[in-house]
């Protein structure tokens, strides 16, 4: 008896002619060629260092530092293990790369806003400024930064004190510093508590706009929870509040908070160069919602920071996200060049620790996982983000 079954339609039904499989079975073939040439590269090292006298293994690890690492976040001292200078730079390049992230997300931010602004004046400086900074070199800038910093401030007995507290030479500049007492920390988890409890007020409001159609206003109980709660937590505490501030002796200043020259050139330098270049994408995304959309909110009475708000942005960010993702990663590996002015990051750790093991190879390893490591986890917090702030079909 014949086949029903048409003779191609009886051909593609068989299981290796499907798409899903087709695809499997190419991405394994793909990462078996990957492995194979890892191997044959790995054991071509093996094979070759021993012959050439380099030992191989990352034994060195635990050896004592014997350099010293001036500026670090976890009290690292000479004679500790390399592991730990390795985390000092490691975590110095985290601190860089977070305060950048922050600080030029919200200056982009600020220059976008003033591209757009109808002030001719203000969108002309605004746009002096993206040229500049986007057409220079960011190793130049740094450099520049370093040299005003270093060399043109005055000296700490003639240092410029543009408010009470706060001071500005060659040696850095100097901020009060808060003492942290119990009743900061206790401040701070009630605002952690307060995020956890808008965030759920915000998900239980969405979800009763599905069903209904009509969402709660969530805006007092944000208020309370992100503003009254830590007040109140603080203010029960005994509402500590010392400052330590920086105070001259000698020859140079002792007290508060210190941001050293090195620092300082790395972190504006790294701010100034990305937000020209993340105010434009943050231009593009809000130019690219129609203007109808603008026309339509403003014809129901929004103002203008209401329609920025409740309007443009949301619909701007699924533009914005995924470029802003690149800017973010490009930051954080373009802190590598905080060598260049001789702040201690995870690639001054580096070129010591090579110098003084003779470990290239290792060490070089260390520092490629570290930045892969970032950016896989910043990719991938930004790729979360994203998928929140999409618009989703029904």
């Amino acid at each position: 008896m014949a086949s029903s079954l048409p003779i191609g339609r009886a051909s593609t039904s068989r299981w290796w002619n499907r798409r899903g499989v087709r695809r499997l079975f190419w991405q394994l073939v793909a990462a078996a060629a990957f492995l194979a040439v890892l191997a044959w590269f790995v054991g071509n090292v093996r094979q070759n260092l021993p012959r050439m006298g380099i030992q191989f293994g990352f034994d060195f690890l635990a050896q004592p530092a014997g350099f010293e690492i001036g500026e670090n976040l976890i009290g690292f001292r000479p004679g500790q293990s390399i592991f730990r200078a390795y985390l000092a730079g490691m975590v110095n390049t985290i601190h860089v790369a977070i305060l950048g992230i922050l600080l030029a997300t919200i200056l982009a931010m600020v220059v976008a806003m003033a591209r757009l602004s109808p002030n001719w004046l203000l969108s002309r400086l605004a746009w002096a400024y993206v040229e500049v900074f986007r057409n220079t070199p960011l190793l130049l800038q740094l450099l520049f930064l370093h040299i005003t910093f270093a060399q043109v401030l005055p000296a700490p007995r003639a240092a410029w004190s543009p408010v009470t507290g706060v001071f500005l030479s060659n040696r850095g500049l100097m901020l009060p510093a808060l003492v942290v007492q119990p009743a900061h920390v206790a401040a701070l988890a009630a605002f952690v508590a307060g995020l956890a409890g808008v965030w759920w007020l915000r998900r239980r409001a969405r979800l009763r706009q599905e069903a209904t159609g009509i969402r709660p206003s969530t805006a007092s109980a944000t208020i309370a929870l992100l503003l009254g709660l830590p007040v109140a937590v603080f203010v029960a505490g005994g509402a500590p509040l010392a400052l330590d501030l920086p105070a001259l002796r000698g020859f140079n200043f002792q007290g508060g908070h210190t941001m050293s020259p090195e620092f300082a050139s790395i972190l504006f330098g790294l701010v100034f160069y990305s937000a020209a270049f993340m105010a434009e994408t943050m231009r593009a995304g809000i130019l690219g919602v129609r203007r109808g959309q603008i026309d339509a909110a403003q014809s129901l009475g929004l103002n203008r920071l209401a329609t920025l708000r409740l309007v443009v942005m949301p619909q701007a960010m699924r533009i914005i996200v995924p470029p802003l993702t690149s800017q973010y990663l490009s930051l954080t590996k373009s802190s590598s060049l905080a060598v260049a002015v001789g702040y201690p990051d995870l690639m001054r750790v580096y070129t010591v620790v090579t110098a003084d093991t003779g470990r290239p190879i290792e060490c070089i390893a260390v520092v490629v996982a570290v930045y892969l490591t970032l950016s896989l986890l910043t990719a991938l917090a930004m790729n979360v983000y994203n998928r929140h702030v999409a618009i989703v079909e029904r």
